[in-house]
């Protein structure tokens, strides 16, 4: 499952479930059960953290002060606030005015609690999940929330949103008012034991508000939300501005209870990362996380920072690292055949550009699922190998014989051991080289590709890549596009090889269908760049989403993830462990741990002492 979370600032979040409890059942981990009746929230495999009477979660501060206001970089642009279709580039924040029906902790791997939702009741077979909704819950304009307005939402993004979202929900045979406050999602046959959380996340939208609205056309006129902000105004392409609902009416839920607690959030956009930095410095935005590791080496040296006005932090977090990437489209022929795309992973030096361009900031990553308990690693064996052995001779043989790991070098720059390993390759594929260029032998055309970058940024990691491929006669250029362009081709799955990637979850499940999924390979929008078609990947998805309990889902997913490494679909990049955070010192922020999931900016407030300081000696 993938999370989805409101928070304007927090990091994404796993929220995973299986197993459903409450403080007074016992830990259920060997797989779904019902929950015997209406309670307060569902988890996975142990009890839940918070009992049905907790009043906040224990990395707040509940009595945080509200007021201020604060300033975020989003980069690019937009041209709409319907951030649910296809069409559109969605403003920051669009997404966030809309409560969902449970609400994820960030200390807790599978849990959630109620949110829009007062109870969540699962039945023994798990053959349907009901939701019953708080009377108090609202929209903005006051209208009440209740069943009509889920089953309108579930239905519009199910059939007009997204193409995830076909997926995401394709196991709800049903959905039905069992009264006014009260929806039912029936299931159909089969396990698939996180759809009753899946649904969990499910933000709720106005019926009443779209009937005269067409939904799937992008529009710049605020929609109506139930959130505690909405949008106050709109500079089209340049900022959007939310401002807090003074009267919001889950204000003293548990679930909210110390965060949201700035009165205003303007969103200002930005070109690039490099002139958002610069914006950063000159104090006109307030909170920067830093995801260049050459800014954060060398970018920071600056008074502000020396003397405290600037704030930088290190903060640990315990999320799957996913796979970031330099993805191959195997819908191109170069690249359909597997010999081919190790050699070219074979030219990516990992180690020079990890001392040279990232100051050795960075793990290189081995895992679609990197940084968790999900990553393959040594040979498989128990259950996986048992999986793998059902698909022998529709896999790569590799999985049986070999661990995977991704190319290395000594770091010195020179690449040739690799480099000859991959010509060898190149030549079993029918490629051979003829004035220096890499000549498809059957058909005389040239290797040659293009690179598509959004922005400047990667640049620098790429050119080795390019220099490698040179050296094995493969034209490779890079083309950086503006953020429009890049958005259109990627929907349409126009380009050769990109940067990107996959955030995971520490309990996946549905979203691996339009990750992998064949049927996803055409969809124009999805989430399948790589363009995989293939049958025994279909099986694997599924034997992920219907895991029985969790040491299944961990075997399952590993299995998965072995196969994807083999197929060499990726040159994998590099992950970190911390999230790298500036801030100009003027915010208050809970004296507690930060939680598994990652810090929760949300969760931090305007300091009145501290921004009178700031104030005081300014930003200049």
């Amino acid at each position: 499952m993938l999370s989805v979370t409101r928070r304007h600032m927090a990091p994404l979040l796993a929220g995973l479930v299986v197993a459903v409890t409450t403080g007074a059942l016992p830990a259920l981990a060997e797989g779904l059960k019902g929950t015997g009746g209406p309670v307060h929230g569902l988890a996975l495999g142990h009890e839940l953290k918070y009992p049905a009477d907790f009043t906040h979660f224990d990395y707040v501060n509940p009595d945080a002060p509200k007021g201020g206001s604060v300033t975020l970089a989003a980069l690019g642009s937009f041209d709409s606030l319907n951030p649910f279709i296809i069409k559109g580039s969605p403003g920051a924040g669009s997404s966030s005015i809309y409560d969902t029906l449970m609400s994820s902790p960030q200390d807790e791997i599978f849990a959630q609690y109620g949110l829009l939702a007062e109870t969540v009741e699962v039945p023994d077979d798990n053959s349907w999940v009901q939701y019953v909704l708080r009377e108090e819950a609202r929209f903005h304009d006051g209208h009440p929330i209740r069943a009509e307005d889920v089953i309108w939402t579930f239905e519009n993004l199910r059939d007009k949103g997204r193409p995830f979202y076909r997926y995401y929900y394709g196991n709800v045979e049903n959905v039905v008012a069992v009264d006014d406050r009260t929806v039912r999602f029936e299931f159909k046959p089969g396990h698939n034991a996180e759809l009753s959380l899946i649904l969990g996340q499910l933000p709720v939208l106005p019926k009443h508000y779209w009937a005269d609205r067409d939904f799937e056309k992008t529009t710049l006129e605020a929609p109506l939300g139930s959130g505690p902000y909405r949008i106050a105004s709109v500079d089209a392409g340049r900022a959007v501005v939310m401002e807090r609902v003074e009267d919001y009416w889950g204000v003293d839920l548990p679930v909210n209870k110390g965060r949201d607690n700035y009165d205003r959030i303007r969103y200002e956009y930005y070109r690039d990362p490099t002139v958002a930095l610069e914006a950063f410095k000159a104090g006109n935005i307030d909170i920067r996380a830093e995801n260049t590791a050459k800014f954060w080496a060398t970018a920071y040296d600056i008074p502000a920072v020396k003397d405290g006005r600037i704030i930088k932090q290190k903060f640990p977090h315990g999320r799957s690292a996913g796979m970031q990437a330099y993805v191959m489209n195997i819908r191109k022929p170069m690249f359909q055949d597997v010999r081919v795309r190790e050699a070219i992973s074979l030219a990516w030096d990992f180690e020079w550009v990890n001392a040279n361009i990232t100051y050795g900031a960075y793990t290189r990553t081995e895992s679609f699922f990197a940084n968790s308990e999900l990553a393959a690693t040594g040979l498989p064996e128990g259950e996986e190998l048992e999986i793998l052995e059902s698909l022998r001779g529709r896999i790569p043989d590799q999985v049986f014989t070999e661990p995977y790991a991704p190319p290395k070098t000594d770091g010195s720059g020179n690449n040739r051991e690799n480099l000859r390993k991959a010509y060898g390759l190149l030549q079993q594929a029918g490629w051979v080289v003829k004035d220096k260029k890499l000549i498809n032998a059957e058909t005389g055309e040239a290797f040659k590709f293009e690179i598509m970058l959004r922005g400047e940024a990667l640049v620098p990691h790429t050119q080795p890549l390019v220099r490698g491929l040179k050296r094995l006669g493969i034209e490779a250029n890079i083309r950086t596009v503006e953020d429009a362009q890049y958005e259109s081709r990627l929907e349409n799955y126009d380009f050769d090889m990109i940067v990107s990637g996959w955030g995971q979850s520490l309990s996946p499940g549905n979203e691996q269908r339009d990750f992998w999924g064949s049927e996803t390979a055409d969809r124009p929008g999805g989430r399948n760049l790589i363009g995989v078609q293939d049958p025994a990947i279909d099986e694997l998805i599924e034997l992920v989403i219907s895991a029985p309990n969790r040491d299944s889902l961990v075997q399952r997913t590993r299995a998965l993830d072995r196969v994807l490494l083999w197929h060499q679909f990726v040159i994998p990049m590099f992950h970190i462990d911390v999230d790298r955070i500036a801030y100009w010192n003027r915010f208050g922020m809970p004296d507690k741990p930060i939680p598994l999931q990652g810090v929760d900016t949300s969760a931090w407030w305007i300091d009145p002492e501290k921004d009178a300081a700031l104030q005081q000696k300014g930003r200049n």
